[in-house]
């Protein structure tokens, strides 16, 4: 018996993830948000405080709360409007140890904001420069629902304030973010109840009430009548049966009936929409299933109104050359032994850590196929003296031998040594207040150790004739059969039934695959990323694998761990001279978004350098 997978070991079912857009209003959570910023420009103004309250059926779940260090002043007519200070914000957090509390916050629930777009923008803006991946939640506009429900004669405007006092809210907007969201909850559910009056009472009839739907999209809902309400991928077909557009989703039909309501704003996919005659069903037995399912799918089909996925093949390397005088280059295939830092999924990517790497080591440039025996003309790095120029001075060969072989011991055994060495370059920097350069270097170290921790964990999985693991998810679990980096089967075990059997027969029935050659799995470099990311994921057991998959001390996920997270270009130095703060949050219910505390770095240091290394890299 398998351990965790006995029948009276199954656990309770699981919540899933808001995506049911038909579901009932009383069921829905929402999360209401509300910005205070330095202006009106999500380009050109920052933040400064964030509150939200989480809802469901008027009841109150959580309430979110933090003054946020925008990193520009706050002009006098804000301060006066807002009441907040540019002393109030000198000791608050920085939006990137806000955003990633206030996401978890917001989770799947349909965002609510009164204006939307202003406060929409400025969280799209805040996760573009943080690099954080925007949520794309459904989202509802009060001023607009507003707009649609209350007629002329009974508010003279939709001002937040207006609908307070028309509604009689406890609470009286007052500029502050907190206050400001708790006014636009009470409003929200009042607008709900005379929005019920016009028939309103499940979350895509008020998607459909706040927003114009075009024409193509009305008469097109059809498409989506029939389709199984399970998880899976779905295509998108034109009247010759052309693939239009590929999607996975795990509810087909409700991400499908989505397509055809006022949460679909996309130019291009109103247009595929016009286009699309049919939708093609294919039921996966689970979420990871379907994920890969799609990207093999666009890559196969080359559906036109798909952006991602389209070219798996453009991944790249760094490769230490087999030559007698090697060098770094870039190459899409491989050979068993190289040396390697990837794949990268750009050859810019690429090309970045190889530069780097360049600079570190001092190496030769030049493409040019070196002799041992007889010297060539130097080339532009040898005049310049920015490498050992093995290509004019044999003298310098057993020096540069000495610099390849450290070269491959880090890329292959240990980058620790290179990482002290860049690590205290940025400190250097930092202390002589280059503060764009340091935050550059930073950028840089880390695109090379997150192109190693891809190798080591690609390698790993390459590696491995057949790895079997599961994960419970409600009453089931989902069984994946994973082959040299690659999803070869897929099941499900419910309580009742034989796990040896199913498992027996889901490996019997499992896709051969062979071997890798020229790449490091059988995959694609994204399907081998969405098997690693959910083996990595809370809950999934290795039910079978002949190979442990270690990690080695000094691997490089451990050094990347010790790297800042990116921040805004624009403040940097702000980001690196100032210690970090805890969010001042006020939250039942969920995450605050705060700053975990900084372990083992000294109270002494200057502060820049402490924010600049990460926590305990010293």
């Amino acid at each position: 018996m398998v351990e965790g997978l006995s029948g009276s070991g199954l656990p309770g079912a699981e919540q899933a993830s808001f995506e049911d857009i038909s579901a009932p209003l009383r069921d829905v959570t929402f999360t209401v948000v509300d910005l205070e910023t330095t202006g009106g420009s999500a380009k050109e103004h920052g933040i400064t405080e964030i509150g939200a309250v989480k809802s469901r059926g008027g009841e109150v779940l959580g309430e979110f709360q933090t003054l946020v260090n925008p990193g520009i002043e706050v002009s006098p007519f804000i301060a006066s409007l807002t009441g907040i200070s540019n002393a109030m914000l000198t000791t608050a957090p920085r939006l990137q140890a806000v955003l990633p509390g206030f996401l978890e916050f917001l989770g799947d629930s349909v965002l609510v904001a009164h204006n939307a777009g202003f406060d929409v923008s400025f969280l799209k803006a805040g996760c573009k420069r943080l690099e954080t991946r925007w949520p794309n939640p459904v989202v509802v506009d009060s001023a607009r629902l507003s707009r649609v429900t209350l007629h002329r004669d009974e508010v003279r405007n939709h001002k937040l304030a207006t609908l307070a006092r028309f509604f009689r809210t406890s609470t009286e907007p007052n500029h502050r973010a907190l206050s400001d969201a708790r006014a636009t909850v009470e409003v929200l559910y009042g607008l709900l109840e005379r929005a019920a009056n016009l028939g309103v009472s499940h979350l895509d009839d008020l998607l459909q009430l706040c927003s114009r739907i075009s024409p193509d999209q009305r008469r097109k809902r059809t498409l989506a009548d029939g389709l199984p309400a399970a998880p899976g991928v779905y295509v998108f077909r034109d009247s010759q049966d052309r693939a239009l557009y590929v999607g996975k989703s795990k509810c087909i039909r409700t991400r499908v009936r989505s397509y055809f309501t006022a949460a679909e704003q996309r130019k291009r996919i109103s247009e595929m929409i016009r286009i699309a005659t049919r939708v093609e069903p294919i039921v996966c037995s689970s979420d990871l299933e379907a994920q890969v399912r799609e990207i093999r799918l666009i890559a196969d089909l080359q559906p036109p109104y798909n952006r991602r996925s389209r070219r798996p093949d453009r991944v790249a390397y760094v490769r230490l050359t087999d030559e007698p005088v090697p060098r770094l280059a870039i190459a899409t295939k491989i050979r068993p032994g190289d040396a390697i830092i990837g794949p990268f999924a750009s050859r810019r990517a690429a090309s970045t850590a190889k530069e780097t790497l360049e600079s570190v080591f001092e190496l030769r440039t030049c493409t040019k196929r070196l002799s041992r025996r007889t010297s060539s003309s130097p080339c532009i790095a040898a005049e310049l003296g920015s490498c050992l120029a093995p290509c004019d001075r044999p003298s310098a060969l057993p020096q540069y031998d000495a610099l390849i072989e450290r070269v491959r011991e880090a890329i292959n055994t240990d980058f620790s040594a290179v990482f002290a060495d860049l690590l205290a370059r940025m400190i250097e920097l930092a202390d002589h207040e280059q503060y764009e350069r340091a935050a550059v270097l930073r950028d840089e170290l880390r695109n090379i150790l997150s192109g190693l921790v891809i190798r080591e964990s690609h390698a790993a999985l390459g590696a491995i004739d057949e790895l079997v693991a599961a994960r419970a998810v409600g009453s089931v679990w989902e069984v994946h059969v994973i082959r040299h980096g690659r999803l070869a089967g897929t099941t499900t075990i419910a309580r009742h039934d034989s796990v040896p059997d199913r498992l027996a027969a889901v490996r019997a029935s499992a896709e051969y695959v062979s071997a890798p050659e020229r790449s490091l799995t059988a995959a694609t470099r994204e399907e081998t990323q969405l098997i690693r990311h959910w083996l990595d994921s809370p809950g999934v057991r290795l039910v079978s694998t002949p190979t442990p998959l270690n990690c080695r001390t000094t691997s490089p996920q451990r050094l990347l761990s010790r790297l800042p997270q990116p921040g805004p270009r624009p403040h940097l130095e702000t980001l690196i001279s100032e210690p970090p703060a805890e969010a001042r949050s006020n939250v039942s219910g969920a995450r605050p978004g705060s700053v975990p505390a900084r372990r083992g770095s000294s109270s002494k240091a200057p502060s820049r350098i402490r924010l600049l290394v990460g926590p305990g890299a010293r």
